[in-house]
C-alpha cells in the first residue's frame, strides 16, 4: 500500500481540525476575540482622575490652594472630607485610593518658615493605580512647594521671579522616559498579556489535536504509514494558522495601535514561529504523556495559566527566586517576550537576541520525545496486530 503524500496528509489534517469546533474556534475567532476584549478593557491607556479623599484641617487660602494643584493634575480627582474617620472609611472601601490629611496652623506654619507635614495615605494593594496616584500627588506637593519657596524668596528681596525659582530649586531635575513616553498602560500590559493568552492558544492546540487524531483516526493508525510525514503534516497544519495569528497580533499593536516598532520584523517573526512550534511540542507531548483529553488539559492550564506572573514584565526576572526563575526557563512565551519588547522597544540586534531564539529554539528537542512516543506506540500496536494473526 501506497503511504500517502505530504500534501494529501496536510489536507487531511486540515478537515479534521475543521470537524471540531474547540479546535477550530482556538486556531480562529477565539483569540481575536480575547485580543479585542483586553484591548476593551485597557483601552483608556493611562489613569485619569483617580478619586483621592482631602481631609483640611486648616481651611485657610493656602490649603485651599494646595488642594487646587492636587485636583489640577489629570490623574487626580479631589473629594473633600470633613473628618479622618469619614476619609478612612472611604479609602478602606475602595471610594477613594489615598487620604491626604492637611494638618491645622498649616499656613501659619508655613509663613513663619516652618515646615509643616502633610500626610497622604495611599493604598498599594491596587499596585498600578497606587503607583499612579503616589507619583501624582508627589508631582503636585513638590510644585507647590517650589512656589511656596520662590513667594518667600520674593518677599524677601528676590524682585525676579526665575531667580526666585533658581534659588528655590537649586538643582533641577530633567526626567526622560526612553520607552513609553506617555506611559500607556495598556501598551505595557496588553503587549504582555496576548503573547501569554496566546500560548494558552497554542499549547491547547497541540494537545487537543492529538487527542482529536487519537478519538477518529487512532494515533497508531495515523502514524503507522510514515510517522515523520504524518508528523510535520500535523505540526504545519497547526503551525500556519498560529503563527499567522501572532504576526496579525504585532501588526494591530504597530500599525494599528500605533505602538512602537524599532527593531526587525524579521526577527520578531522568526520568534514568533519558534514560539508556535515550542508550544506545540509542549501541547503534543502531554497529550502523549497521559492520553487524556482531560488530565492533559488540567497539565495543560497549570503549565500556562500563571505564565503572566512569570515572563519577567511585571516582576524583574532577576529578582525572582531560583525556582521561579527554573519555572520562567520552562515557558517558551518568557523568551519571546524578551525578543518582542527588544524589537518593539529597544531595536535590539539578532547577536543581542541571540541566546532568546537559541533557547526558543531549544524546546524543538520535545519533538524528539513526541516522535519516540509515537514510535512506541506504532511498534506496540503492530507487535500486538502480529500476535493477533
Amino acid at each position: 500500500m501506497d503511504k500517502p503524500s505530504f500534501a494529501s496528509r496536510l489536507l487531511d489534517e486540515w478537515r479534521l481540525t475543521s470537524s471540531d469546533k474547540w479546535l477550530t474556534a482556538l486556531l480562529g475567532w477565539l483569540p481575536l476575540a480575547l485580543f479585542l476584549l483586553v484591548w476593551a478593557i485597557f483601552s483608556s491607556g493611562t489613569g485619569r482622575d483617580l478619586p483621592i479623599g482631602v481631609v483640611d484641617l486648616d481651611h485657610s487660602a493656602m490649603s485651599r490652594s494646595l488642594t487646587r494643584y492636587y485636583d489640577a493634575s489629570p490623574t487626580l480627582e479631589t473629594r473633600s472630607f470633613t473628618s479622618v474617620q469619614e476619609a478612612t472609611a472611604s479609602l478602606n472601601n475602595a471610594g477613594t485610593y489615598a487620604t491626604v490629611i492637611i494638618p491645622s496652623d498649616f499656613e501659619k506654619a508655613t509663613v513663619r518658615g516652618e515646615s509643616p507635614e502633610v500626610t497622604a495615605f495611599y493604598n498599594s494593594q491596587y499596585i498600578l493605580i497606587g503607583k499612579l496616584v503616589n507619583a501624582a500627588i508627589t508631582q503636585s506637593q513638590s510644585t507647590f512647594a517650589a512656589m511656596v519657596e520662590t513667594k518667600g524668596k520674593m518677599l524677601h528681596g528676590t524682585t525676579v521671579s526665575t531667580q526666585a525659582a533658581g534659588q528655590s530649586v537649586p538643582v533641577r531635575f530633567q526626567l526622560v522616559p526612553l520607552f513609553n513616553n506617555g506611559t500607556n498602560y495598556a501598551q505595557f500590559l496588553v503587549s504582555a498579556i496576548i503573547p501569554a493568552l496566546w500560548q494558552i492558544v497554542i499549547v491547547a492546540s497541540g494537545m487537543l489535536s492529538m487527542a482529536l487524531t487519537d478519538k477518529r483516526v487512532g494515533l497508531e493508525n495515523h502514524f503507522k504509514q510514515g510517522l515523520l510525514s504524518a508528523l510535520v503534516a500535523k505540526v504545519t497544519g497547526l503551525l500556519i494558522p498560529l503563527w499567522l495569528m501572532g504576526v496579525v497580533f504585532a501588526i494591530t499593536m504597530h500599525f494599528g495601535l500605533g505602538w512602537p516598532m524599532n527593531g526587525s520584523w524579521t526577527l520578531l517573526f522568526a520568534s514568533q514561529g519558534l514560539m508556535v512550534s515550542a508550544g506545540l511540542a509542549v501541547g503534543s507531548l502531554l497529550y502523549l504523556s497521559t492520553r487524556d483529553a482531560t488530565r492533559a488539559m488540567s497539565l495543560v492550564a497549570g503549565f500556562t495559566a500563571p505564565a503572566f506572573a512569570f515572563m519577567g514584565v511585571s516582576f524583574p526576572a532577576s529578582d525572582m527566586p531560583f525556582l521561579a526563575q527554573c519555572w520562567r526557563a520552562m515557558l517558551p512565551v518568557s523568551h519571546y517576550i524578551t525578543v518582542q519588547i527588544g524589537q518593539f522597544n529597544y531595536g535590539a540586534t539578532l547577536i543581542q537576541m541571540q541566546p532568546m531564539l537559541l533557547a526558543l529554539a531549544s524546546f524543538s528537542l520535545i519533538w524528539l520525545l513526541v516522535a519516540a512516543k509515537l514510535k512506541r506506540l506504532c511498534r506496540s500496536a503492530t507487535l500486538i496486530q502480529e500476535a493477533g494473526i
